[in-house]
């Protein structure tokens, strides 16, 4: 059952220190800011965040970084002209790094929604990434063992959203946000609108809501992307 909340912050209650947080978003593109904004209140720490990049600017996950709270990145692309908050606190020792590929991140989170344990690429091999993971030939060519990446929390922006927890979202602002609702334990999506159930048409939904947990509408903040 999908829980419809007032506010952002009773939307990430519950996610604790140590937690693996899935974050929607390619750059400012469907970053869910506001929650994040809540996360930040709520106060957790230690955290793992899965994202395409490590933070822009000031606002969403680079403030979380800012902040402190992050122990451990996961993502494709650590650094950016705006990227400097990460950036401070990689090269003071503060925060941990894996880099994985694009499209290897994308399948990895994937698998996880599809509950496929792991899957064997060409990407990476005979790269530092390749280093220690196991090396199959398969059809001629040299791949490497990825494994299934879950997170305890997904945070999604998606653009509308019925009393059942059905999603759609805004052009490119889709992004990450649907194999990450699937991949996580708890999944909480912000959204600009929560229609009544018959309210979206089937066809057009993306995430249905047997993938999501809560649901809230949120008025974004100034500088954020709608």
């Amino acid at each position: 059952m999908v829980d419809i909340v007032a506010t952002a912050a009773e939307a990430v209650a519950g996610i604790g220190d140590g937690a693996t947080v899935m974050v929607g978003g390619f750059g400012a593109a469907g970053q869910p800011v506001e929650l994040i904004d809540a996360l930040i209140e709520g106060g957790a720490r230690e955290l793992t965040i899965v994202n395409n990049n490590a933070g822009n600017g000031d606002l969403g996950l680079a403030a979380l970084i800012r902040e402190g709270r992050v122990r451990k990145v996961i993502c494709s692309f650590p650094r950016q002209s705006d990227s400097w908050h990460f950036d401070e606190k990689y090269r003071a020792g503060e925060i941990e790094l894996e880099l994985v590929p694009q499209g290897n991140l994308a399948e990895r989170i994937r698998a996880a929604g599809a509950g496929i344990g792991a899957f064997f690429t060409p990407t990476g091999f005979g790269t530092m990434l390749a280093e220690g993971k196991e090396v199959r030939e398969i059809d001629g060519r040299q791949q490497v063992l990825e494994y299934a990446l879950r997170a305890d929390v997904a945070l999604v922006k998606a653009h509308v959203a019925d009393e059942a927890g059905n999603i759609t979202y805004r052009k490119t602002a889709r992004n990450f946000g649907p194999i990450m609702a699937a991949a996580a334990a708890t999944t909480v999506i912000q959204v600009n609108e929560v229609v009544p159930i018959g309210g979206i048409d089937p066809e057009n939904v993306v995430t249905p809501g047997i993938y999501v947990d809560r649901v809230v509408r949120v008025t974004p903040r100034e500088g954020a992307e709608r």
